[in-house]
């Protein structure tokens, strides 16, 4: 039988427990609290404790946490601020030659072209801007290549000494390409030895050949550094005059081929031209880096050869020069395709079918993490590799005993597909805007998307709605591969489950 006792009361020797609503106190031994009746055993007293009255406490409401934007959108945004920058420079009166204010549009749109590292121009470089404005567009070059974020992030590291947090190297890693986010900084560190060096050489090799040629000490030395930094970084701008580009250099084979090099080096990328100059074995190259360099020399000597063959005889381009002369400028034109924008022959004289080639190879671009534009070689490569594998049978995408994720796949898709989207979209937007052939538009679209800065010659003479379709087309060009590829990898989850599969029809 259990017996209730009032704490209170019947035990007041005992020290009772405070936070529990009913405990059981052992009766007999020391510190019984009675006489054990007949028929009781000990444990069998039940004590009742008051419970403890409900305190209020007062939670402040907790303080909103505010998200750092993602990586593609400071990129979009510092990218946006400098041209915003540079077209207030260049709309200064002593950027001009004539001491003229320069028209908005126009300001706007050389400093897209120079940030994007395009190339096309609606007036001259070399005529229309003074000494200032030359230096402004090359700073804007140099920025514009390496990525507005890695610089601004190297500055800090080296200049300020700050670490550089976990945001900081997603920045570098999505502006330079590199995939350990552990090695952000030093990369970083290395990919500015390494502009600076291929630089510094293209700047003392083309002083001399511009020497060479006849310039002055000081012209020389100008146009080998405006040069040097220009090719690096795929921009294609010169300041020659008159837009003739380098086309009074088609014979000088020190000049175009030095800019090859350069435009070659920079289109690839540090990681790239790292992993060869380290590893020096082909087996023990990294898979991309087997990828770039085997499609960049298809479509190097690929384009060499079809440009060669189409423009051998055309009095307009290559008839005009001798045989060796030829294979030289249908490789320069076929390197500079790849997002360099120079030209040593006049693009509005070849063929139809050469306008198409470029096309092609401008749509294409270089390697990703380079100064270089397009969808980019690695995207244009995964493409061929699933294609191949599925024409084989394969049920996965594999090169070089290496198997390529499926992700990687379905990004390479969307950004081809979006891609080719938006030059469609911006060849009828600018036919709609203006009276020029279809087939220049489409070449003026591309090499806008590409950021290559080829153009057939109407640059000039747009209208000012088709200046800003190709001023956007030139920044979305450069941002929007790599803000799409940032975008889909920052949606990428893993799948709580496994849908079932049903078949669809294609072909």
């Amino acid at each position: 039988m259990l017996q209730d006792v009032d704490a209170s009361t019947d035990l007041p020797d005992q020290r009772l427990p405070n936070r529990l609503d009913r405990v059981l106190v052992t009766t007999g031994g020391h510190g019984s609290a009675g006489p054990i009746l007949p028929g009781q055993k000990p444990g069998d007293r039940r004590v009742r404790v008051g419970r403890e009255k409900p305190r209020e406490y007062q939670v402040a409401p907790p303080k909103r946490v505010r998200r750092p934007p993602s990586p593609a959108f400071v990129l979009v945004r510092g990218f946006a601020l400098l041209i915003a920058v540079g077209t207030l420079l260049l709309m200064l009166p002593f950027a001009a030659s004539d001491g003229q204010a320069t028209p908005l549009i126009d300001a706007l749109f050389t400093a897209t072209s120079a940030v994007c590292v395009t190339g096309l121009v609606v007036v001259d470089t070399g005529s229309h801007w003074t000494a200032f404005g030359q230096v402004v567009i090359l700073v804007l070059i140099q920025l514009g290549g390496l990525g507005f974020m890695t610089a601004s992030t190297l500055l800090l590291f080296v200049l300020v000494g700050r670490r550089t947090g976990l945001r900081d190297r997603m920045l570098v890693q999505a502006s330079i390409g590199t995939p350990d986010l552990a090695s952000a900084t030093a990369v970083l560190v290395r990919v500015a030895v390494f502009t600076a060096v291929v630089e510094l050489a293209g700047f003392a090799v083309l002083s001399l050949a511009f020497l060479g040629s006849g310039q002055d000490l000081p012209t020389s030395l100008w146009w080998g550094l405006f040069h040097a930094i220009s090719a690096f970084n795929n921009a294609g701008l010169d300041i020659m005059g008159d837009f003739r580009s380098l086309t009074g250099f088609a014979s000088d084979w020190l000049v175009l081929g030095t800019v090859a090099v350069l435009l070659i080096l920079g289109g690839l990328g540090f990681a790239i031209v790292g992993d060869v100059a380290y590893k020096r074995r082909w087996t023990r190259l990294a898979l991309e880096t087997k990828v770039v360099v085997l499609a960049t020399v298809v479509l190097l000597l690929g384009g060499t050869l079809v440009i060669g063959l189409l423009e051998w005889s055309n009095p307009a381009t290559l008839g005009q020069l001798p045989p060796l002369d030829r294979i030289l400028n249908a490789f320069f034109t076929s390197a500079t395709a790849r997002t360099a924008g120079f030209n040593s022959i006049d693009t509005a004289g070849l063929v139809q079918s050469s306008l198409a080639l470029l096309i092609a190879l401008m749509f294409i671009g270089a390697a990703s993490g380079s100064t270089a534009g397009g969808i980019k070689v690695n995207t244009f490569s995964v493409l061929l590799i699933a294609i191949w594998s599925a024409t084989r049978g394969d049920a996965m995408a594999t090169a070089f005993g290496r198997r390529v994720p499926h992700e990687i796949v379905y990004r390479a898709n969307a950004v081809a597909l979006l891609s080719g989207l938006l030059v469609f979209a911006m060849t009828v937007g600018l036919s709609l805007t203006s009276g020029f052939k279809i087939l220049d538009l489409a070449f003026e679209a591309t090499s806008a998307f590409g950021t290559v800065g080829l153009s057939t010659g109407i640059t000039p003479d747009l209208p000012d709605a088709a200046e800003l379709l190709v001023a956007l087309t030139m920044f979305a060009g450069r941002l929007g591969p790599l803000t799409l590829v940032l975008a889909l990898a920052a949606r990428a989850r893993p799948l709580p489950y496994q849908p079932a599969t049903e078949a669809l029809r294609i072909g």
